[in-house]
């Protein structure tokens, strides 16, 4: 079991390059298999998921070649309709491609998703989407789903949640129906927009893309309905805000490279709002830590353009040592607070009663031996670590090396002292 071991105390001060965006790059993969040509993808981030997703896509037949962060994927030998359990649990994100595979091979055998344990995510949404699109689908033996669709339906399909996993399953499946699928109450995350950009450069007919409502008009399943693509994934705005925060507890000044400050708004508020000061210069984002962060009276996590869920945790860190007493309310996920035993380890003064934690800030953290229970509070660790005095042990780093790459390498890069341990 790695982890990461930090003394905390230091200013961080310097450049950081974010990689391309881990939620954006997964369903874009998976959406790899609907045109069966070749696929050039730019800014491919290398992460533990990532390279899952290159696992199952070979497990389907495609061939995979990557060189640094571009990956060229040839789906035209996809042969098989079947992904292994032991790949599906492994993340909750393999759901993407039930969409997918039903779309290119008319049918396909996936288990229940696993992944960060946030809580109940069913995945009755991108069922019941995927039913009202003429599908047929059966719960086997075991927690495996069986899908199958001679051929895919356009229709209009209401969602009771903007879930962005669902939006993206409908969206690819769409592609290569009969007709024009209409999405009401549409996720509108900046990943959905990649997406629908990825796809139109196949040849797909998409639009409305980061409002409520997503138009697809299908362009069937024939052989030369799409066409080969190259594209470039964004920027990861979850890495840019979590690398914000580093500098918020510390005190530092760090310029992001590689970063849409739009994408960045709501956390880019909060964290004026704690005390940073924060300016944009086309694609970098400077970011100068207060000597100590003002508190913050209420943050909210909501859908997109809300304050992030995957943020949520970060920030938890940096309201820990605020002036003053904070509240953080988590309205998306029922069970997103396992970081706060961890941070009050370290001395962290919070409470937390069912999605509502309050948070009163202490002086300063305190290094203590916690471990990561999932990616975004095992990154809150992180962040806390650099804060706090003395040693910091944060085990069991497979959960952040789901969604950062080289976090240790390129915090030591600005003057943390930091070095993940096998």
């Amino acid at each position: 079991m790695c982890k990461y071991i930090i003394n905390g105390g230091r200013k961080l001060e310097g450049e950081i390059e974010v990689e391309g965006a881990k939620n954006a790059v997964l369903p874009i993969l998976a959406a790899c298999l609907i045109n069966g040509k070749t696929t050039v993808l730019h800014n491919c981030p290398n992460l533990r998921d990532v390279n899952l997703m290159f696992r199952i896509m070979k497990e389907l037949g495609c061939r995979v070649t990557i060189e640094d962060e571009c990956v060229i994927i040839d789906s035209s030998t996809m042969n098989s309709f079947e992904i292994s359990q032991e790949n599906a649990l492994e993340m909750r994100s393999s759901i993407i491609f039930l969409g997918a595979v039903l779309s290119r091979m008319g049918e396909i055998v996936i288990s229940h998703p696993g992944g960060c344990e946030l809580g109940p995510r069913p995945v009755d949404l991108h069922l019941k989407a995927l039913r009202m699109l003429g599908a047929e689908i059966y719960d086997v033996n075991n927690g495996l789903i069986y899908a199958k669709a001679k051929m895919l339906e356009g229709c209009e399909i209401q969602l009771d949640y903007p879930s962005v996993g669902a939006t993206e399953n409908i969206m690819i499946a769409a592609v290569n129906a009969i007709g024009e699928t209409v999405i009401r109450n549409a996720a509108k995350e900046p990943e959905i927009v990649d997406l629908q950009n990825f796809l139109n450069e196949m040849g797909a007919k998409i639009s409305g893309a980061g409002t409520g409502v997503i138009y697809i008009k299908g362009v069937g399943r024939g052989k030369n309905a799409l066409h080969d693509a190259e594209y470039t994934i964004i920027p990861d705005r979850i890495v840019a805000g979590t690398y914000m925060t580093c500098a918020a507890v510390t005190g530092g000044d760090l310029a992001l490279k590689n970063v849409v400050s739009e994408h960045l708004a709501p956390v880019i508020s909060a964290l004026k709002e704690s005390g940073c000061v924060i300016r944009n210069y086309g694609d970098v984002i400077r970011v100068k830590g207060p000597e100590k962060p003002s508190s913050l009276e209420i943050i909210r996590t909501q859908p997109y353009p809300g304050f992030p869920t995957d943020m949520q945790a970060q920030l938890v860190s940096v309201m820990s040592i605020a002036d003053g007493t904070g509240i953080m309310i988590e309205t998306v996920f029922e069970s997103r607070y396992k970081h706060v035993d961890e941070l009050m380890k370290m001395g962290a003064n919070i409470k937390v009663d069912g999605r509502i934690a309050v948070i009163r800030g202490v002086q300063g953290l305190k290094g203590a031996d916690v471990t990561a229970r999932d990616l975004r509070g095992g990154a809150a660790l992180i962040v806390a670590g650099l804060n706090a005095n003395g040693k910091t042990i944060v085990n069991d780093s497979k959960h952040i090396e789901r969604g950062y790459v080289d976090i240790e390498k390129k915090l030591a890069g600005v003057g943390a002292d930091i070095i993940k341990q096998m």
